[in-house]
């Protein structure tokens, strides 16, 4: 149902489909942010008002409110998704915590093998990556946590559909977009019975390059302590490799076994969490929001029924989510009819859980992002406020390398670009990187290093500087003036990651008459400061960060 959403248009299914209790706002943003996720995180707002068919006045107020949530940014013309959307997904993998107790057992078979092993969690429209266990190959497999696998084409699609009944099957029959075309629709479903019987038999299933060619993986599926199908191991290898999936699977499977059975004591072994009394206070994942005339409250609340969930609380009652989100119990009540009506959370009894569907809603293409991407319109702010060229750089060796920048037009700038390459001692940057650098590893790499005299500024002894990285490690800022060049002031401060290891370092560089020093520590610095803190925040939403892609 949530693909048929953005595919159909909003105002249809609601007057057509939906339980009379439905949220239409809650239904129209979330068809946004999918529409946004399938065009890959960025779109035009026409391209956008014509994918929803949605009214533009509609989505413009629709798109308000989700940047007012912080979940996208509009940036003229178009809009894009928002890293801390991804606290939607975060708080469905905290929920059901398979990355977390089963990723290592996982990270343990990729050792064992030397393939990539991939943990996916099932939806009734496909399977989503939620681990990934790489192997250091030029020609490797790349997953990405929430991207989608369709189940006509894929291990784990075969076993998910193992378990259907005849309803499961004719929703699939109903719903589902072929991959390899509409007209194959009645085939394909055809050959995935076929699949899912033999996957259901041998209790294992294969992906013989349907996926993509050259690839090949077997799926094992991993089953949680009330005998539900919770995730599958998929063991991925290239052709090549082996000559066949079926010899993939006779080389690994008895390992791929061990490990799910493995996986299944671990979620066997895990103390049952309160479902009465789940942890935290009422409204605990509220919010403090600049609403005003455009604002849609009923979606700003809706989204917030989907953060109540999270470590500790798997399955909540209407009522602990009314609690836990500060919501009146009828809002709330409403709210969870339309996220199971859309499939993102399922009612056993009461009790509701998140669904995989979640990942959807933007969190593979966030997960894409580099570090340049993420922080990119964040120095662009800065850049826009205080009109001078913005960077962010990192520490390689005894250089710093430009990862990003916002440059402004100016006759008299800094010259440089992403890329470029300046000693690390001579610049405000590296100074900030380098103060993060264990003493004694710092001075063997200083005294390493060629510390020339580049301006009748430039400081060259080690102990003076180590003794420059002491104070710039206790202030959290660096200023180097005219050391690097003749007319170039800079000002730099670091970036963390969230275990608080500097991954990067962001400065404004100026010419000194733009401004005194005082000026720069009035102006500039509070404003890397803030810069600063939006970039870790949106990286805190960022599952292992501290391990990503720069550019």
């Amino acid at each position: 149902m949530a693909a048929e959403v953005v595919a159909r248009g909003v105002d249809e299914l609601v007057t057509e489909h939906a339980p009379a209790e439905v949220v239409g706002p809650l239904m129209r943003g979330i068809a946004v942010l999918r529409a946004l996720t399938d065009a890959g995180g960025r779109e035009d707002l026409q391209q956008l008002a014509h994918r929803t068919s949605l009214p533009r006045a509609t989505l413009d107020r629709i798109t308000s409110t989700l940047d007012s949530l912080g979940y996208l940014r509009i940036e003229g013309r178009e809009v894009m998704l928002a890293p801390p959307l991804m606290e939607v997904g975060n708080a469905y993998l905290s929920a059901v915590r398979i990355p977390e107790l089963l990723g290592p057992h996982a990270d343990a078979l990729a050792e064992e093998l030397d393939e990539g092993v991939t943990l996916t969690v099932p939806d009734r429209h496909g399977a989503h990556f939620v681990h990934s266990s790489k192997r250091d190959r030029r020609m490797g497999i790349v997953c990405t946590i929430g991207d989608r696998m369709p189940l006509d084409a894929s291990a784990p699609g075969a076993l998910l559909a193992a378990t259907w009944g005849s309803d499961e099957w004719e929703r699939h029959q109903a719903e589902h977009n072929c991959v390899r075309g509409p007209e194959h629709a009645q085939a394909c479903t055809n050959d995935l019975r076929e699949r899912a019987a033999a996957a259901g038999s041998a209790g294992w299933s294969l992906d013989d390059q349907w996926l993509e060619p050259g690839l090949i993986a077997f799926g094992v599926p991993v089953h949680g302590p009330d005998g539900d199908l919770l995730c599958v191991v998929n063991v991925v290898s290239l052709i090549g490799r082996f000559p066949s999936a079926e010899a993939l699977a006779r080389a690994a499977l008895p390992a791929a076994r061990r490990a799910a059975a493995d996986m299944e004591r671990e979620l066997g072994a895990q103390q049952p969490v309160s479902r009465a009394e789940p942890t935290g206070r009422r409204g605990e994942n509220t919010r403090t929001l600049t609403t005003g005339r455009d604002f849609v409250e009923s979606l700003a609340r809706g989204l917030s029924v989907l953060t109540a969930f999270g470590e500790g609380r798997p399955a909540l009652k209407s009522s602990d989510v009314a609690r836990i989100t500060g919501l009146p119990r009828a809002t709330a009540r409403r709210a969870l009819i339309t996220l199971e009506h859309l499939g993102y959370i399922t009612n056993r009894g009461g009790l509701y859980r998140p669904g995989a569907a979640i990942l959807s809603l933007g969190y593979a293409p966030l997960s894409r992002l580099t570090l340049s991407q993420l922080a990119r319109p964040h120095l662009t702010e800065l850049s826009r406020r205080l009109s001078d060229s913005v960077s962010m750089s990192v520490l390689s060796g005894s250089e710093i390398v430009y990862v990003a920048r916002a440059a402004t037009v100016r006759l008299v700038t800094v010259d440089a670009s992403v890329g470029t390459r300046l000693p690390a001692y001579a610049t405000s940057m590296g100074r900030v990187l380098l103060a993060d650098v264990p003493r004694d590893e710092c001075a063997a790499l200083l005294a390493a290093s060629p510390l020339a005299r580049l301006t009748p500024n430039t400081v060259t002894e080690v102990d003076e500087l180590l003794r420059l990285l002491e104070r710039t490690a206790d202030c959290g800022y660096a200023l180097v003036d005219e050391e690097l060049e003749v007319g170039l002031r800079s000002m730099a401060v670091p970036v963390r990651g969230k275990d608080g290891e500097v991954l990067a370092a962001i400065n404004v560089a100026m010419h000194p008459s733009r401004r005194t020093i005082a000026e720069c520590f009035e102006q500039v610095l509070p404003g890397l400061l803030a810069t600063a803190e939006a970039v870790e925040g949106d990286l805190s939403a960022v599952p292992n960060s501290g391990r990503l892609q720069l550019t």
